[in-house]
């Protein structure tokens, strides 16, 4: 499922946002790095796409052309984050850190 990374609603338009697309709940943007199947918090400037140009305002409107909607599920960003952190911690157990 495609949310919007601010407030969760699901975005049911075929196809990707465009540029300028808010969501309808809460008028974040939604073509943003939050909302790109490409984000990912660690990696070389917060992207997994490495021809994409930096965007230092990742919750802001860009014209990113690599930007694919990701599904992420009904949690959104939330959710992907608690998945992250449940990792970690067993990876902890796991060698002691």
């Amino acid at each position: 499922m495609k949310t919007c990374h601010a407030c969760g609603t699901e975005w049911t338009d075929k196809g990707s946002p465009g540029f300028s697309a808010e969501c309808p709940k809460c008028v974040g943007w939604l073509h943003c790095c939050l909302n790109c199947k490409f984000y990912s918090p660690g990696a070389h400037h917060d992207c997994r796409e490495p021809q994409a140009e930096h965007v230092r305002e990742k919750d802001k409107r860009n014209t990113c052309e690599y930007f694919l909607f990701a599904d992420r599920g009904p949690g959104g960003l939330d959710d992907e984050k608690a998945r992250s952190a449940a990792a970690r911690e067993k990876l902890n157990r796991l060698f002691g850190g």
